[in-house]
């Protein structure tokens, strides 16, 4: 976002102030006005009220990345063993091939925040769940700080973000989030960026200037050069997540009727 701003006001002279804070916070403050404009790493939450009024313009495909610190020895996790930590069967990192350590895992304050509501749609289609940690962070920043700074901590956050903390970001099922990983899907835990405005905000009108911004030539080059993909560069990893989405819930059905039976 900030980049992109940067890119705008040297093409435009329109200047845009940021403030950070997380999704859910932006995405409040476009809803009641305070803001023309936000940023989300979260899809809209349809059902609540605060977010009826509000629009979600997809700009570019994020990824999610499992961070640790850079001495730890473990440079690999699996889907299975990833969700395995969360759910707290997984506790040290011997089991992971690792230290006999005892894993540390940090995660974001609520449910709806961007990457705590992405974890829970994502690996596990189950927007209530509780995660097996006690240690929570009120947003991403200081979460990737205090995993630079402890040895056996784990925790996932956005690439973006990752890249500029000093932090081991590890392989996924063998595959790093480069960026052809994301653009093509081989990376599996990829998301939707967005950018939200209010529809009846009042300066709206230069608002979606930007939003055509975001989206032109120059947009779509200043968000590669920050190493996620544009939106429209990646429009096949769309379907490819409303397919694993589907998958996801079906698991998670499934095995609600075994626990049942």
């Amino acid at each position: 976002m900030a980049e992109l701003s940067k890119a705008y006001q040297r093409e435009t002279g329109t200047e845009i102030q940021l403030s950070g804070g997380g999704a859910t916070k932006g995405i409040r403050q476009v809803a009641a006005n305070k803001v023309d404009i936000g940023g989300s790493c979260r899809n809209k939450l349809w059902g609540h009220p605060a977010e009826r009024s509000v629009q979600f313009h997809p700009v570019a495909w994020d990824a999610l990345v499992v961070i640790t610190h850079k001495k730890n020895p473990v440079n690999d996790i699996s889907l299975e063993d990833l969700r395995a930590i969360y759910k707290g069967k997984i506790t040290n990192w011997k089991q992971l091939g690792g230290t006999d350590q005892p894993i540390e895992l940090l995660i974001r304050k609520g449910k709806i925040s961007g990457v705590g509501h992405a974890i829970r749609e994502y690996l596990f289609a189950a927007p209530n769940m509780e995660f097996a940690s006690d240690n929570i962070f009120p947003s991403s920043g200081p979460l990737e700080q205090a995993v630079g700074n402890n040895l056996n901590s784990l925790a996932i956050t956005g690439v973006s973000s990752a890249r500029k903390r000093n932090v081991k970001i590890l392989k996924l099922e063998g595959k790093f989030p480069s960026y052809e990983n994301i653009k093509s899907g081989a990376y599996l835990l990829y998301r939707p960026l967005y950018l939200v405005t209010n529809l009846r905000g009042t300066n709206r009108a230069k608002v979606m200037k930007f939003i055509q911004f975001a989206n032109s030539p120059l947009g779509r080059e200043v968000i590669r050069h920050n190493g996620v993909v544009p939106y429209m560069d990646g429009l096949h990893l769309a379907g490819k997540l409303h397919q694993q989405q589907r998958a996801s819930r079906k698991m998670r059905l499934d095995k609600l009727r075994q626990d049942e039976n």
